[in-house]
């Protein structure tokens, strides 16, 4: 007999009591899914999270009391934090920067489709860094503007850290790839890939593939 996977588990955070039940109802329709709890801002957001232990959390970036960002930093300074995938009204939000280097793991518009949304989650929950097209485009120009004079040195240092295969690793995730896109480049199964991608970020004391990004970006390496 074949054992289903446990659904995963979604803390759904936004000040907005219609986006919140909409979020919930469409997220229920997935059996993928399991939406364990609500909550209205960042304060609400970091108890929850104790609370209802969710694999994800989908938050909402402008918040009062405590907004989207300072609610990531309350929540992945916590042992075992759940992956934080940020919701945004504004595909040109001048947020998206602060929230990815604060350790979210990804950043959508609302508008996203239901299921582009839930494949989003599930990326996330499997480690992969989801970004919508236009909010990448923020990120890739971020890093375009940087001028060579002004990239730092010790972004090349910090790589020096890595082993060969973990530098090989690191510069795929600058690629864009997801842990599957690098095992079949590297001839790697996914199991090892996830484990270099722990030790990538271990090693560089980041929280997600965006910062790996950009230090291989600020290193020249792509």
């Amino acid at each position: 007999m074949t054992t289903q996977p446990s659904p995963i588990r979604v803390l759904v955070v936004d000040d907005d009591a219609l986006v919140r039940s909409a979020l919930t109802l469409m997220l229920g329709g997935s059996p993928e899914l399991m939406v364990v709890g609500e909550a209205t801002d960042g304060d609400e957001a970091a108890d929850a999270v104790g609370e209802t232990r969710p694999d994800v959390v989908l938050m909402d970036v402008r918040m009062p009391r405590m907004n989207g960002i300072d609610a990531v930093k309350a929540i992945v300074g916590r042992p075992h934090p759940p992956r934080i995938l940020m919701l945004t009204t504004f595909d040109t939000d001048d947020h998206v920067l602060d929230a990815l280097a604060a350790g979210a793991d990804g950043f959508m518009v609302k508008d996203t489709p239901p299921g582009e949304l839930v494949a989003a989650i599930r990326a996330v929950a499997d480690g992969d860094t989801m970004l919508s097209p236009s909010v990448a485009r923020t990120v890739v120009d971020h890093v375009r503007g940087t001028r060579v004079d002004d990239i730092p040195n010790p972004a090349a240092e910090r790589l020096e850290a890595l082993t060969e295969r973990e530098l090989e690793v690191a510069v795929a995730i600058g690629r864009g790839l997801s842990n599957a896109d690098i095992s079949a480049e590297l001839y790697m199964s996914v199991a090892t890939v996830k484990a270099h991608v722990s030790r990538v970020l271990d090693k560089l004391g980041a929280s997600n593939r965006v910062q790996v990004a950009i230090e291989v970006h600020d290193a020249g390496l792509v």
